[in-house]
């Protein structure tokens, strides 16, 4: 499958010791969420050119990509009008997506158009909408291309939504931290604070719901609940988010070794599955290699919840599960 991409994008910097934010601000987020702008535009483009499945996979795959780069942040523009939801609707046990497709499939063409598809359910939206219509587990009754279409062109309108509002104010907004004027951040630490807290939410996301769910028990494993089963990138989702982090992390400090180490071995372990769709979670064997890259996720969250915490300043006691 297509790996390497994305990770040239990420490509590490050796950056001083205490680089901090503003590095992570102007080398990491601003081009992460350009480069999802110009992929999603992208599968757009081509979406409108051809609906073709198999034309469509790799700039879907591409624009995909771009996004764990940064998806992994939920902080100001992508959490603006809902659009971290509406890009990434993951998991929907109940099925919501499927059903609200289904009735737009059915229904008034009109509801595809840009401005009342923004206003469509978020579970029929985004990666994993697309993902339903590309990758469908049996064939749909009714032509999906206007449906495709109007899928990529809604993704493409938020990357670029996104994208422009960190560089037209909100980078600013964390650059400016503790400068007069400044009502969301008042100090520093209270960005760094807040990176932090993405950090280690994403680690345990990633070991709760991304490993968590596929591999339900021993006894019971759930492999038909892994994250983009249809398409093939349940351990390519893993490991782009890992690699975001590391990055990520080693640009806010450097002066992590343990944590960093951690993330090393948790990457080489998502590498090293060779079970795309996370299928082996069925048989013993897969069950408990596919345990132990979830421990190894918790134990990177372990050593930055000290070692991570330590060297930006921030409360070894703060619960990311609460939020910033």
């Amino acid at each position: 499958m297509r790996l390497l991409a994305p990770l040239a994008a990420l490509a590490l910097l050796s950056g001083p010791a205490l680089a901090d934010y503003p590095q992570a601000v102007k080398d990491r987020l601003l081009p992460g969420y350009a480069e999802f702008d110009a992929a999603a535009a992208a599968l757009a483009e081509k979406a409108a050119q051809s609906c073709d499945p198999a034309t469509l996979a790799d700039p879907f795959n591409a624009a995909w990509d771009a996004w764990l780069a940064v998806g992994w942040l939920r902080l100001g523009p992508v959490e603006d009008q809902g659009r971290a939801l509406a890009i990434s609707f993951w998991p929907d046990p109940k099925g919501l997506g499927a059903k609200a497709q289904k009735a737009l499939l059915a229904g008034d063409q009109a509801l595809l158009t840009p401005e009342a598809f923004a206003e469509q359910s978020v579970a029929a939206r985004g990666f994993f909408g697309l993902e339903r219509l590309l990758y469908p587990a049996e064939a749909p009754a009714q032509d999906t291309c206007p449906l495709i279409r109007a899928t990529a062109a809604d993704l493409a309108r938020m990357a670029a939504e996104i994208d422009a509002a960190w560089t037209g104010g909100y980078a600013n907004v964390l650059l400016t931290a503790g400068e007069p004027g400044n009502t969301t951040y008042l100090s520093r630490p209270e960005v760094r604070q807040a990176l932090f807290t993405q950090i280690a939410t994403a680690l345990e996301t990633l070991k709760d719901q991304r490993l968590g769910r596929p591999l339900g028990t021993f006894d019971k494993p759930r492999p038909d609940l892994a994250e983009a089963r249809a398409s093939g990138r349940s351990a390519r989702n893993v490991v782009l988010t890992l690699v975001a982090l590391r990055h990520m992390t080693e640009v806010l400090t450097p002066d992590a070794p343990q944590t960093l180490a951690a993330f090393d071995r948790a990457i080489l372990l998502a590498r090293g599955l060779n079970d795309p769709a996370f299928a082996g979670a069925a048989s013993p064997g897969g069950w408990l290699k596919l345990q132990i890259l979830q421990q190894s996720v918790d134990f990177i969250r372990q050593k930055a919840l000290d070692e991570l915490a330590r060297e930006l300043d921030v409360d070894l006691g703060f619960n990311a599960a609460d939020g910033d």
